[in-house]
């Protein structure tokens, strides 16, 4: 028969009353009534064609049909106890389990190498997979059910997310070394005359784009000609690195590019443009084992201090 036509909780019930040899006994295990152990063995005897159990004095005798089942439905049974329990037993130690994490350009200069060594040692045979902005917001970013998490600038609260604070990153404004503005105090007069690469990322509408970025430029009371847009830091840079276009970068990553592209950063009057970094994941892994120990070594690994940086997750409904 197609099992689709079977309903999978009358195999659970005969499997008790199989293992009780009494409905009152296998009733009391499954915490129902023994009516209602009737009532299942009935429909399953009308889809199976076989009595099952016949009644013998105080106790039931299985049929020929029902002891050829019997040890199938236990192997099965103990299977999807075993698969459910060890959900709570992750075992991060010996998992293969493979598990994904959306960064930016920018992340993957800066975060990705210390994501993966405590992945190397708490994780030693288990799968990280990096995937980029785009490639997330294909899969429909962290509700698609691909991606474990994400590492993006605070955003928009968005239903059903979950994130924890990393750390806080300082945005920089960058020009080549040789730039006619480089080395020079930066005048709302001269910040007029120059032109600027913007990034446009769609994981946290990072680079220029971003809201923290609109503030602090809303703040200096500054506004930008934009001359270039860009997928990316790192083209970003490579731009910058090669005409007058200023570009705005995460001062972690013009300090790691620094020994490759001859960048500086421009000497821009006020305090210096701030955002605050997050691990944002979706509700469908919140209470997942694996995800969590996977979530807590990301954590661990890039929060300069969880004491110091300890404000919880933040739900999003």
């Amino acid at each position: 028969m197609n099992i689709s036509a079977l309903d999978l909780n009358l195999l659970l019930v005969l499997h008790t009353v199989l293992a009780e040899r009494s409905a009152a006994a296998a009733a009391r295990r499954l915490h129902v009534t023994p009516s209602a152990v009737s009532n299942s063995l009935a429909k399953l005897r009308a889809q199976l064609g076989d009595p099952l159990v016949v009644r013998s004095g105080r106790g039931l005798v299985p049929t020929p049909r029902a002891l050829e089942l019997e040890p199938h439905l236990r192997a099965a049974i103990r299977e999807l106890e075993r698969v459910v329990a060890g959900a709570e037993r992750f075992d991060p130690q010996t998992t293969t389990r493979s598990f994904a994490l959306a960064l930016s350009d920018a992340h993957q200069i800066t975060d990705l190498p210390r994501v993966a060594r405590a992945f190397a040692r708490a994780m030693p045979r288990a799968q990280l997979r990096v995937v980029s902005v785009d490639h997330f917001e294909a899969v429909g970013g962290l509700a698609g059910g691909e991606v474990d998490a994400a590492i993006a600038p605070v955003s928009e609260p968005q239903p059903g997310q979950h994130s924890q604070h990393l750390y806080e990153e300082a945005g920089m404004m960058t020009v080549r070394r040789d730039h006619p503005a480089a080395g020079k105090p930066i005048t709302r007069e001269l910040w007029a005359t120059l032109r600027f690469v913007d990034i446009h990322l769609a994981l946290g509408r990072g680079g220029i784009g971003h809201r923290a970025a609109r503030a602090w430029l809303a703040t200096e009371r500054l506004s930008l000609d934009i001359a270039v847009v860009v997928p990316s830091f790192l083209a970003a840079a490579v731009v910058a690195a090669n005409s007058d276009y200023v570009a705005g970068l995460p001062r972690r990553v013009a300090e790691a590019l620094a020994p490759v592209t001859p960048l500086v950063p421009l000497a821009v009057q006020g305090p210096p443009m701030a955002f605050s970094i997050e691990l944002v994941w979706h509700e469908r892994t919140h209470h997942d084992a694996g995800a969590r120990a996977f979530r807590e070594l990301v954590i661990a690994a890039l929060s300069p201090s969880r004491a110091a940086n300890k404000r919880g997750s933040r739900a999003r409904a």
